[in-house]
């Protein structure tokens, strides 16, 4: 199979890679530069007319959205055990807290990095202030999931629900209170990072913070 990842350094496509590093996927990966909008040429748009990334294109087929992707990944390889079988319960949960990731949290972090997109100079510190109370309030939920039910987000095995989580702490990283600051999620994402593919996708990218 051939596999193509475009992406950018410390954006959503992160756990895309880290996956197919994860899964040991033999790929090709293709770092657009943000600040030169290569993600905004007509070559790329033709592949992602909304001009963001992850793209994955798998033997020609064009997939998008980072939680639709990861969620794909762990379906075509069962044997890697990172989703529950399909139509159980825990299933469902994998499925909730997916979803959550992508309704809930990243609109929120939308709003507090590009404030600008949804409100006038004069709200722009409004939005921002809201955006940080809702992502806070998401930490402090998951803080009290994985207290409950943890050390993994759908118990003792991890899943591709905790990849996806993880990213996304990540980039509360330089937030007035990053998710570092609940114990429960800095214990929770070092876990995480100490697998051998998050020190790959940190090379391979070039990434050093948030170690």
């Amino acid at each position: 199979m051939r596999i193509t990842l475009y992406g950018s350094p410390s954006t959503a496509s992160l756990v895309v890679h880290w996956l197919l590093l994860e899964l040991e996927l033999a790929h090709e990966l293709v770092l657009l530069d943000f600040e030169q909008r290569q993600h905004k040429t007509a070559a790329y748009l033709a592949l992602n007319p909304a001009g963001v990334v992850p793209t994955l294109v798998m033997d020609g087929q064009v997939l998008t959205e980072a939680a639709a992707i990861a969620l794909h990944l762990a379906d075509l390889h069962p044997s890697a055990g990172l989703l529950p079988a399909s139509g159980t319960p825990a299933r469902a949960e994998a499925y909730r807290w997916m979803f959550w990731s992508a309704n809930t949290v990243q609109p929120a972090y939308r709003a507090w990095f590009y404030a600008h997109e949804f409100a006038g100079g004069e709200q722009t510190e409004a939005v921002r202030q809201a955006a940080r109370e809702r992502l806070e309030a998401a930490w402090q939920q998951l803080a009290a999931h994985l207290q409950a039910h943890g050390p993994y987000m759908l118990g003792a095995q991890v899943s591709v629900v905790d990849f996806m989580v993880v990213m996304l702490l990540r980039w509360s990283r330089n937030m007035p209170s990053p998710s570092d600051t609940w114990p429960v999620l800095k214990a929770y994402a070092d876990r995480l990072k100490a697998r051998p593919a998050f020190a790959e996708v940190y090379r391979r990218e070039g990434i050093t913070d948030w170690r």
